[in-house]
């Protein structure tokens, strides 16, 4: 917990218990996780505050927010080093249609796209959809 501390101090971030337990919790998942993920996992929590530290967390570079194309927002821990620069930090996402998971594959980076002058690029997100190791079993 020590460790998570110093980091959330060293993106100028209050440390508070929840904020700590919500990194936690984060930092446990292999897989990205909804809001009602988190509200589930922490019941008698303000939905509020947990909120709050998500959006805090999302502008601060910590978690990033992934659209999967379920039309629910899914939240994942940025890897080390990562300021979710469009130009450099992106990766490739997997959404498997059996166990409904969405997965960063952050060894996998969506290279620059160059969009027609007088355009300006603000999020780009790649999703391959399909059947992940663990459902297919290999």
């Amino acid at each position: 917990m020590e460790r998570i501390e110093q980091f959330l101090e060293s993106k100028s971030i209050r440390v508070t218990a929840m904020r700590l337990l919500i990194y936690k919790f984060l930092a446990e998942k292999e897989v990205a996780v909804t809001l009602s993920d988190i509200e589930n996992a922490f019941e008698k929590a303000d939905r509020t505050t947990l909120y709050r530290t998500i959006k805090t967390f999302e502008e601060k570079d910590i978690v990033h927010q992934i659209d999967d194309g379920t039309g629910i927002t899914k939240y994942a821990l940025c890897e080390f080093g990562c300021n979710c620069d469009i130009k450099t930090d992106l990766h490739l996402h997997f959404h498997c249609n059996n166990c409904e998971e969405t997965i960063c594959l952050t060894d996998h980076k969506i290279p620059q796209i160059k969009v027609p002058r007088g355009f300006v690029s603000e999020n780009v997100n790649l999703v391959v959809k399909g059947i992940c190791d663990k459902c297919s079993g290999q």
